[in-house]
């Protein structure tokens, strides 16, 4: 499964990429920012987006909204300090999937991954 890390913090993505290996994804590509994800994503065509909120240049709720414009079904995960109520359903109405508050523990990443592919009807690894 290809999977895309959009996050600032190259030692988030560094978490994700090694939470994501333990669960046996190794096709991960990474993108800095929402500007950098839209750059990548016609090419590499992710089956899986985990996208930060709070990065320079694009955020990842403006870059959730310029996705969705040309994919609507590909699943979203924000992974993102963002906690309050209202964030999240402005997340969630800009098309996210799912939502994780970091700081977050390997195996909650896993179970918001598989919750998210069994709802969109994708099977796991």
């Amino acid at each position: 499964m290809r999977i895309m890390l959009i996050d600032d913090s190259k030692t988030m993505r560094n978490i994700q990429r090694s939470v994501l290996g333990q669960l046996g994804y190794t096709e991960i590509e990474e993108a800095c920012d929402g500007e950098d994800a839209l750059s990548k994503v016609g090419a590499y065509k992710p089956q899986l987006l985990l996208v930060d909120w709070n990065m320079p240049k694009m955020d990842g709720l403006s870059f959730v909204k310029a996705y969705r414009q040309s994919d609507r079904t590909t699943p979203v995960i924000m992974v993102t300090t963002e906690a309050e109520k209202s964030r999240v359903i402005e997340a969630i109405k800009a098309g996210v999937n799912n939502y994780v508050i970091k700081p977050f523990t390997p195996d909650l990443l896993y179970q918001r991954i598989n919750e998210t592919l069994a709802k969109c009807g994708m099977a796991a690894t």
